[in-house]
C-alpha cells in the first residue's frame, strides 16, 4: 500500500443499506494523474442514497459532488495546480471512442471509474488501522474532509464561487440542466414539462426557463412546485401535451403518463436510476416518440461546468435557490432533509 500521509475525517457505511457514521480513516498520497483536494462542500444525491441501500463491497465511502481546495498534484498532473479552486464530478477514460468524442458520460469504462469501490485497478487510496476501506465512488469519495480524484474529473472554478453552488455543479446540476440543453435542445416558446422537482428536476426547470420553454414542473410536494413557479415555472398540472418532457423519478406509472402527454414526434428524456418499465411499442412508434436515456446530462464537464457557472454569475441559473446547507457532522440531519423532500439539494459544509 501507498504510504498514507493524511489522516482524514469521512462519512463510512460499514454495512449494505447501513447510516453513515463520521470516524477517521488514512488517505494516500496522489498518484501521478490524481489531485488531493481539501472538501469544502460536498452535495447529497439521491443515487449516493440509493447506491448505500444496495452497495454490497463494505466499509465504503460515498460522495460524487464535492468541491474545496487542491492540496496536491501528483507527478504527472497538467492543467491543475494546489491552491486551485475546483468541483469534482465522474470520472472517465478519455481515450474509449465516448470519450475523444466529447460524450465521456458514456465511457466504456465508467463502471471500473466510478462504481467499482476503488479505483480502475482494484486498489482503494483509503484505509482504517490498516485494513482497506472502499472508495472511489465517482472517482472522488467526497463525503470526507480530503478526497483523491484524477485530473480528468476535476474542473476548475472561480476563487469566488461558492463552494455550496460549486459542488452541486458536479452531478446533479448538470444532469438536470444539461439534460434540456445538452440533449433535447428545445427552441424558445416550446413546451417542457419536469416530472419530480428535486435537485435535478428544478435544474430542468431553470434551464428550460433560461431556454425559452414555456414550463410545467410536477411534485407531489406542494412546497416544491411553489418553488418551481417562483423559478419561472408557468404550471405545475401535468395536463396538456408537450414537445418534451424529463422524468427524474423513473417511476413506471409516471413513465406512462408522460408517454400519453407528449406530443407527435416529442422527446421523453430518462434521467432517474429506476425500474424495469413496460411501453406499449405501437403507441411509440404511431407518435414518433423519441426516448432518450440521459446520464449526466450528457455533458462534458469541462466545457459544460464552465458554462453553468457562467450562466449562474449573470443570474439566469440561480441554483443557489435550490441549496440547504448541513455540517458535515450532521450528515444523518441532510439525510433525513432529503427523505422527506424538505431539503430540495442538501450540500454539507465542512470547517
Amino acid at each position: 500500500m501507498t504510504r498514507a500521509v493524511k489522516r482524514i475525517r469521512a462519512a463510512v457505511t460499514e454495512t449494505t443499506g447501513g447510516p453513515f457514521v463520521v470516524q477517521d480513516l488514512d488517505l494516500e498520497a496522489p498518484r501521478p494523474h490524481e489531485v488531493l483536494v481539501k472538501i469544502t462542500a460536498a452535495g447529497l444525491c439521491h443515487t449516493d442514497l440509493t447506491m448505500q441501500a444496495v452497495w454490497p463491497r463494505t466499509p465504503m465511502v460515498f460522495g460524487h459532488e464535492g468541491a474545496g481546495v487542491i492540496e496536491a498534484v501528483g507527478a504527472e498532473v497538467t492543467g491543475l495546480s494546489p491552491g486551485d479552486h475546483v468541483c469534482l464530478t465522474f470520472h472517465s477514460c478519455g481515450t474509449c471512442e465516448q470519450c475523444t468524442t466529447g460524450r465521456p458520460a458514456y465511457c466504456r469504462s465508467a463502471r471500473a471509474l466510478n462504481t467499482s469501490g476503488g479505483r480502475a485497478d482494484g486498489s482503494t487510496p483509503l484505509s482504517r488501522n490498516g485494513s482497506p476501506v472502499h472508495g472511489g465512488f465517482f472517482g472522488q469519495s467526497s463525503f470526507a474532509t480530503y478526497a483523491l480524484a484524477h485530473q480528468r474529473n476535476t474542473i476548475r472554478v472561480p476563487a469566488d464561487l461558492p463552494a455550496t453552488v460549486a459542488a452541486p455543479l458536479g452531478c446533479s446540476v448538470q444532469t438536470g440542466a444539461g439534460t434540456v440543453l445538452n440533449r433535447l435542445g428545445p427552441e424558445p416558446g416550446e413546451s417542457l414539462l419536469v416530472i419530480g422537482c428535486g435537485g435535478v428536476g428544478l435544474s430542468a426547470v431553470l434551464a428550460g426557463v433560461a431556454a425559452g420553454c414555456e414550463v410545467t414542473a410536477v411534485d407531489p410536494i406542494a412546497a416544491r412546485t411553489a418553488l418551481a413557479l417562483e423559478l419561472g415555472a408557468k404550471a405545475t398540472e401535468l395536463t396538456g401535451r408537450f414537445h418534451h418532457i424529463v422524468d427524474t423519478t423513473s417511476r413506471p406509472e409516471m413513465l406512462t403518463r408522460a408517454l400519453a402527454a407528449l406530443r407527435p414526434l416529442g422527446n421523453l428524456a430518462i434521467v432517474g436510476i429506476g425500474h424495469e418499465v413496460t411501453f406499449d411499442i405501437m403507441k411509440v412508434m404511431n407518435s414518433g416518440a423519441r426516448i432518450h436515456g440521459v446520464l449526466e446530462g450528457d455533458s462534458d464537464p469541462h466545457t459544460f461546468i464552465p458554462q453553468l457557472i457562467d450562466l449562474h454569475q449573470r443570474g439566469v441559473l440561480p441554483i443557489d435557490r435550490l441549496i440547504s446547507t448541513f455540517a458535515f457532522a450532521d450528515i444523518a440531519g441532510a439525510v433525513a432533509g432529503m427523505r422527506a423532500g424538505t431539503a430540495i439539494k442538501p450540500v454539507l459544509t465542512f470547517d
